[in-house]
């Protein structure tokens, strides 16, 4: 059911499609695991085949075996075993180093050992494709696959050592309990974090049950949505999602310090747990004013901050998404990525060499090797994608003030990189109100046009209808 103004749908696939049970699911688990099986021990009978093919084959569908239930566990026993029974030497020995700065990319393994200690990386941003395009870098650097929020949540602990995150974003969870140790704070363009965030929702269909984001994850990251799809949910969600971009950033910048997202006030932990639940509080019913008032606010942060990660939530490294796939920053970006790694407990030990570093890179960005990302879609460009002069002016705002109070001398030396990402952004989104100030950019009924712009345009569209000899008459 979709709904209008501001009050906002239960039906978000990332907050919703583990909360189903998979019953359902059972049969096709078992058939899973029972083509597992034959394939795993096809695989280790055949000499030629390295573990690096046994690893892809048990892992053709995500995260399987996370899925299983207790009593099935069991089936895959002895290909478990065989996998646990690998040290960490085991799976390096099958390096993808080739020397003199080649590589071949291999699929990361789903089964990390258990008896290793890692220095475990959150992987923060505002719900987009972007942090898929780092964690899969850091699988490729490692070997190591990562694992996401609801997972975590849902089907039990594991010890991968990335971790995905859009908390505390009403799409995310802190499902990981105190198993982090770092933050990486991955940051994009907001106009196209708006765009993307979209085209996930729309690529599994706005699904509402586990089952029914599963059959449609092949379909992440395939196409951009018919253009009509994403006009009919732009106007509801957007405005406010401006400012839940920014309160984002906020968050993790100021180590989990509670904010109300409207007026960046601070704010009580009553008011934050309300403003993080969207599709059960209308805007109106959780303002400041209302919850807050006039009483005095002792600064508070997330508990989740304070007690459950062992460095804090202020990000040691931002990543920009833009620039990790460009061909001229790509490379830079990526090695940032393994900085964040190297030398980290347990994870140096997967690390592949520094000289291979660029070639995974090139392997996943200009190969394309792996996982899906945004930067695989066809068909719609972003710019078919118009913004009203209405949308475009609240991005420069909130941009202005983000960059403003990062510009400070108070804050750490990554806050720099922010400034940096965040003013990049306003000149990109300043030249488009600019194009659509001097009609560069045509506004249709069918853009993104927002209440205010929308009105206007309904009121003239009357007007001409009522005018004799009218072109719309």
């Amino acid at each position: 059911m979709r709904v209008t103004g501001t009050q906002y749908s239960d039906n978000f696939f990332f907050s919703k499609m583990f909360h189903q049970n998979n019953n359902s699911s059972r049969k096709k688990q078992r058939m899973l695991l029972f083509l597992v099986t034959i394939g795993a021990v096809a695989l280790l009978v055949v000499d030629e085949l390295s573990f690096t093919n046994l690893s892809r084959r048990l892992n053709q569908r995500d995260n399987a075996s996370d899925i299983l239930q207790e009593d099935e566990t069991n089936v895959l026993g002895s290909v478990d075993n065989i996998l646990r029974s690998l040290t960490k030497n085991d799976l390096r020995s099958l390096s993808i180093n080739l020397g003199n700065g080649d590589c071949e990319w291999t699929s990361p393994t789903f089964d990390v050992p258990e008896n290793i200690t890692f220095t475990k990386t959150l992987i923060a941003g505002y719900p987009s494709g972007d942090k898929r395009l780092a964690f899969v870098q850091m699988e490729a650097l490692t070997g190591l696959s990562a694992r996401d929020e609801w997972d975590f949540a849902f089907l039990g602990a594991t010890n991968q050592p990335f971790i995905k995150a859009n908390y505390p974003h009403h799409e995310g969870i802190w499902g990981w309990g105190d198993r982090a140790d770092q933050v990486v704070m991955i940051v994009r363009n907001i106009r196209r974090s708006l765009v993307e965030y979209h085209d996930i929702l729309w690529d599994i269909d706005y699904a509402q049950t586990f089952d029914e984001a599963y059959e449609r994850l092949d379909n992440l990251y395939t196409e951009r949505p018919p253009l009509d799809d994403f006009l009919a949910w732009r106007d509801d969600r957007a405005l406010d999602e401006i400012h839940w971009y920014g309160w984002f950033i906020d968050f993790y910048m100021e180590g989990g310090l509670f904010r109300d997202m409207f007026t960046h006030k601070i704010t009580t932990p009553e008011h934050f747990y309300m403003l993080m639940q969207p599709h059960r509080y209308r805007k109106a019913e959780m303002t400041y004013d209302l919850i807050v008032g006039n009483q005095t606010v002792t600064p508070a942060y997330d508990p989740h901050c304070v007690n459950e990660v062992s460095g804090g939530c202020v990000p040691i490294q931002i990543i920009s998404a833009e620039r990790l796939v460009e061909v001229e920053t790509g490379p830079a970006e990526g090695r940032k990525i393994a900085q964040v790694l190297e030398g980290r407990t347990g994870i140096k030990d997967f690390l592949i060499e520094e000289e291979a570093w660029e070639c995974i890179w090139t392997e996943l960005i200009v190969n394309k090797k792996g996982l899906k990302t945004f930067i695989d879609r066809e068909g719609l460009e972003e710019r078919n994608y118009n913004f009203s002069e209405e949308m475009l002016v609240d991005m420069i705002e909130e941009l202005n003030r983000l960059i403003a109070k990062y510009s400070a001398p108070i804050w750490p030396d990554i806050s720099n990189i922010l400034v940096e990402l965040l003013t990049e952004y306003l000149g990109l989104i300043e030249q488009e109100l600019l194009e659509v100030q001097l009609g560069e950019r045509k506004l249709s009924e069918h853009d993104f046009l927002g209440p205010t712009t929308r009105n206007a345009m309904r009121i003239e569209k009357e007007r001409k209808l009522n005018v004799p000899g009218s072109e719309e008459e």
